[in-house]
C-alpha cells in the first residue's frame, strides 16, 4: 500500500511540473501571436500601395500583356507550402500537409508534373521522407520573420515561373481566423490576376523610364510580397494553434492532478483504516 501511495504522489508531482511548462508555453505563444498580428498589419500599407500601382499599370493596353499576368498551358505546377519548424502546435502542420497531399493527388498523376518549395522543418522532413520532389526549402525562421528570411526562396519560385520551368504556382498556408480557428488554404499565386484598385479615385502616375519596365520590376516584388504576407499569417496561425494546444494541455493536466489527488486520498485513507484494524486486532488478541 505504501508503494502505491508513493507512486501516486510521484505522478502528482510530475503532472504539476508538466502543467507549469504547458502554462508557460501558452503565455509565450500568446505574446508571439500578438507580435505577428501586429507585424502583419504593419505590412499591409506597403502591399496595398504596390497593388495600387500595379493596378494602374495593368489597366493599360501594354501592361496587361506582361507574362506574369498571362496564363499558359500547364505542364508543371509549383507549390509553396508553409509549415512550422517546431511541433506542439495541435493540428497546425497535419491539417496543412493533408490539404496539400489531397490537392496534389487530385491534380497530378505523376511526380514529374509538380514540385514543392517548402518553408518549415516539419514540412521539409515530411516531404523528404515520402520522396516528394522538392525544389527549394527555407528552415530555421525566427518567431517573427523578416522579408529577407524567405526572399531567396520566394524569388527562386517566381524566377522559375518567369523562365517557364513551372507554368503555375500555388501558395499553401494556414489562413488565420482566430486563436482557435485556422483554415488550410491553397490559392494560386502565379500567373497573377491583375489586381483591381480598391479606390474609386484613380491616381495618375508618371513612370520613368516607362510603365512596361516598371511593371517588369514590380510584378516579381508583388508576388514575393504575397508570399511574405502569407508567411506572417501562417506564423500567427501557428502561435494561435500552439496557444490553444497548450491551453488544452494545461486543462488536461489539472484534471489529471485532481484525479490523482482523489486516488491518493483514498489510498491514504485505506492505509490508515488498515493500520487501525491491525491495532484493534492486536489489542483484542492480548485481551
Amino acid at each position: 500500500m505504501a508503494k502505491g501511495i508513493r507512486e501516486i504522489r510521484s505522478r502528482i508531482r510530475s503532472t504539476k511540473n508538466t502543467r507549469q511548462i504547458t502554462k508557460a508555453m501558452k503565455m509565450v505563444a500568446a505574446a508571439k501571436l500578438r507580435r505577428n498580428q501586429e507585424k502583419a498589419e504593419a505590412a499591409r500599407p506597403y502591399a496595398d500601395k504596390i497593388q495600387e500601382v500595379i493596378s494602374s499599370i495593368a489597366s493599360g493596353t501594354t501592361g496587361s500583356k506582361h507574362p506574369m499576368l498571362q496564363s499558359r498551358p500547364v505542364k508543371k505546377t509549383g507549390y509553396i507550402v508553409i509549415t512550422s519548424d517546431r511541433g506542439l502546435a495541435g493540428g497546425y502542420n497535419a491539417n496543412m500537409l493533408r490539404t496539400v497531399i489531397n490537392t496534389i493527388a487530385q491534380k497530378h498523376k505523376s511526380k514529374d508534373e509538380y514540385g514543392i518549395f517548402v518553408i518549415g522543418r516539419k514540412g521539409r522532413d515530411f516531404f523528404q521522407k515520402r520522396n516528394y520532389p522538392l525544389l527549394g526549402e527555407a528552415t530555421g525562421l525566427p518567431a517573427s520573420p523578416a522579408f529577407g528570411d524567405i526572399k531567396q526562396l520566394a524569388g527562386a519560385a517566381v524566377q522559375m515561373f518567369a523562365d517557364e520551368q513551372i507554368d503555375e504556382l500555388y501558395l499553401c498556408y494556414n489562413k488565420f481566423q482566430s486563436a482557435i480557428s485556422q483554415i488550410p488554404t491553397v490559392k494560386r499565386l502565379l500567373p497573377l490576376d491583375a489586381p483591381e484598385s480598391k479606390n474609386e479615385r484613380k491616381m495618375n502616375y508618371e513612370y520613368e523610364p516607362s510603365s512596361e519596365e516598371v511593371l517588369v520590376d514590380l510584378l516579381p516584388k508583388y508576388a514575393e510580397t504575397l508570399v511574405y504576407s502569407a508567411l506572417l499569417e501562417a506564423k500567427a496561425s501557428e502561435e494561435g494553434s500552439r496557444m490553444t494546444a497548450m491551453g488544452n494541455a494545461t486543462d488536461n493536466a489539472t484534471d489529471m492532478i485532481n484525479r490523482y489527488t482523489l486516488q491518493y486520498n483514498r489510498a491514504r485513507q485505506a492505509a490508515i483504516t488498515q493500520e487501525i484494524s491491525e491495532i484493534v486486532a492486536g489489542a483484542n488478541a492480548q485481551a
